[in-house]
């Protein structure tokens, strides 16, 4: 998959694209064509840097009502020549995902056309489990010939079969069809079967085995390196159950080098849990730098590893990286300097996006480092990221007198649920928006329990007063 292309932040796509509150606020502003046209492209063209942890489709949905937005577009794209050639959930997830909030929402419309994904699509599993939430029974009893369809009556079709109920997200349609007389046989046999898989699997699954000695662990973990899957972090947790007082100068050889690479790893994240409070284990990681040292080293939150972290945290390479990231999760207020050089440096050097801004922007919110407010200001706006916004605007709650009355108010719209429950908290109700959005939050039942019950603090008889 391609990296998704985002407009820029000032624009109406790109906010949409990034799922700020702005972008809702902007979109039922701007002429209803021109917001339609950025809804269905951020629809059919998922904006996401990681489908599987941003949330994109309820906020999405919500614009869709707010708009009537009709869903030829969305058929179009579900039912295009690229479906017999694509069948990846990135191409259509997110499509059918707000198929399915609308569907809850009563949207006829939007139902039917998951009941004929579901049929005929080359995608037609993530359908059929929105349509598990929210299909009555006999819609899906009436899927289960189109369905089943999709496995032929041979070895290897009652193999998918098997596999895709053992696997199945939602099981209720499967449920519903086993139940039914043409269909029960053959769906019984498949979740026996996948059950059986799956007891098999773990009957004959490789790895460590009790009586092993510290070089056996050595030893798997070097063929796991061998064969291109590392093996250092649970080889470790195995060294620790057979490692005995009598082994400690062969791990820490290890540690140096003297058994090779994978030995190593695995002797150095032994030795970060082991013996945290030793000295030679940090001058092991320095000495070797590379990246599972580090790896080892973020595994370390005593006050030897602190104490390290603020010589390190002024190294322009990914151990200095490492370390402001320890004192951003477990510093103090004296590492404030610290961590607000690391953010800064970081946006300089890597832009908004970067992963290593994660737990810097948590640290700046942690440690209320008011100065960092303006560069979080930059991350909030610019980043493409929903989950490093929503942790700027828990920072930006904490170290910008501004935020209630700024940030916080979009915040209302955001895509990211943990990012309204922060503005339900914090947003000023002296806007006239914030109250009847507020209302609107408390009343919809596909929110979150979490922003409602912060919502209900918020309008409780009593609760302005106390702020």
């Amino acid at each position: 998959m391609f990296e998704p292309v985002i407009a820029p932040s000032g624009t109406l796509l790109g906010l949409l694209q990034r799922g700020r509150g702005d972008g809702t606020l902007h979109a039922l502003a701007a002429p209803r064509a021109e917001a339609l046209a950025a809804l269905n492209h951020c629809v059919l063209h998922d904006p996401r840097q990681d489908w599987q942890v941003e949330n994109r489709s309820l906020y999405y949905a919500r614009l869709c009502l707010d708009l009537d937005g009709p869903l030829g577009e969305i058929e179009d794209h579900l039912f295009s020549a690229d479906d017999l050639l694509d069948d990846s959930d990135t191409r259509t997830g997110l499509a059918l995902s707000v198929l399915g909030h609308l569907a809850s929402y009563g949207r006829d419309d939007a139902l039917m056309l998951l009941r004929r994904y579901a049929a005929s699509g080359a995608n037609w599993a993530w359908a059929l489990d929105e349509l598990a939430l929210r299909d009555d029974d006999a819609g899906l009893r009436a899927l289960a010939g189109p369905v089943l369809a999709h496995f032929p009556a041979t070895p290897e079709g009652e193999a998918r079969l098997a596999a895709a109920v053992r696997d199945a997200y939602e099981p209720r349609p499967w449920s519903l069809w086993e139940a039914l007389p043409e269909y029960g046989a053959r769906l019984r046999a498949a979740r026996e079967q996948g059950s059986f898989s799956r007891w098999q699997r773990q009957l004959t699954a490789d790895g460590p085995r009790p009586g092993w000695s510290v070089e056996a662990v050595f030893e798997w973990a070097a063929e796991g390196l061998r064969r291109g899957t590392p093996l250092h972090v649970p080889a470790a947790r195995c060294l620790a159950a057979v490692a005995t007082a009598e082994d400690r100068p062969r791990i820490l050889a290890a540690a140096a080098g003297a058994a090779g690479e994978a030995a190593r790893a695995t002797a150095l994240h032994h030795l970060v849990l082991a013996e945290p409070e030793n000295p030679a284990v940090l001058d092991l990681i320095e000495a070797a730098g590379d990246e599972p040292a580090i790896a080892a080293y973020r595994r370390m939150t005593g006050p030897s590893a602190v104490d390290r972290a603020r010589i390190w945290a002024q190294r322009p390479d990914a151990l200095g990286e490492a370390a402001a990231t320890l004192l951003a999760d477990h510093g103090g207020p004296e590492d404030a300097t610290l961590v607000l050089s690391a953010l800064r440096s970081t946006v300089r050097a890597a832009g908004p996006d970067s992963l290593s801004l994660f737990p810097l922007v948590d640290g700046a919110g942690r440690l209320s480092i008011g100065c960092a407010a303006p560069v979080l200001r930059h991350i909030y706006r610019e980043t493409a990221s929903s989950h490093l916004r929503g942790r700027a605007a828990r920072a930006l709650a904490a170290t910008d007198p501004c935020f209630a009355a700024g940030f916080a108010v979009e915040c209302l719209w955001d895509c990211e649920e943990s990012t309204r429950e922060v503005a339900a908290h914090h947003a000023e109700t002296a806007d006239a928006r914030v109250a009847d959005r507020l209302r609107r939050l408390a009343a919809d039942p596909a929110e979150e329990e979490e922003v409602q019950s912060a919502v209900r603090n918020r309008m409780a008889p009593g609760a302005e007063r106390a702020m």
